[in-house]
């Protein structure tokens, strides 16, 4: 891989997990991922910095239609996740803050809230970690969250990560409160 220029990684189509498909963002995609922000939008403007106010439809295209472009440019790697059975939207993961020169990637996830607590996060988080060590050669692989988001830290646990740090009033939520981040 030739680290010099990230637009030539080559990538897969799909990651496929025993229940998932971990696909990038298309175009058309943005009134699925609406009705899943919609859905789950309490938890989500608890958690996720980007969730301070409900997006329009036409502002979840438009969000799509940008990752996507971001995932061919390999500027972010977002994924989604959807079931392999029924195509269902699950929620969104992805590789972010990406540093192409370490190779470093940070993984981050949200799931709808009808589907927490199924083991759908942890199955992606794991795909994505083994993909970006195996294929990206990753020398660093990160998962940040809320030190109040019990669920989310606790899989970066079951998947073996190390906690290295807890920093301080780091970054604000999406309410504007300054947030402590594992």
């Amino acid at each position: 891989m030739d680290r010099t220029e990230p637009i030539l990684v080559e990538l897969p189509v799909e990651l496929l997990t025993p229940r998932l498909r971990l696909v990038p963002p298309s175009p058309g995609d943005g009134l699925m991922v609406n009705r899943a922000i919609a859905e789950s939008f309490v938890e989500l403007n608890r958690w996720m910095d980007w969730a301070a106010t409900m997006p329009s439809i036409i502002e979840s295209e438009r969000f799509v239609r940008d990752s996507a472009a971001r995932y061919l440019r390999r500027d972010d790697l977002p994924m989604f996740m959807r079931k392999r059975d029924t195509g269902e939207f699950v929620g969104a993961s992805g590789m972010h803050r990406i540093d192409w020169n370490v190779p470093r990637f940070e993984i981050g996830y949200w799931c709808r809230t009808s589907l927490v607590g199924q083991g759908y996060v942890t199955e992606a988080a794991t795909a994505l970690t083994r993909f970006a060590f195996e294929h990206l050669k990753a020398a660093r692989v990160e998962i940040r969250t809320d030190v109040n988001n019990d669920r989310s830290w606790r899989i970066a646990e079951r998947l073996g990560y190390t906690l290295e740090a807890i920093m301080r009033r780091d970054t604000r939520t999406a309410t504007g409160a300054l947030r402590d981040t594992r």
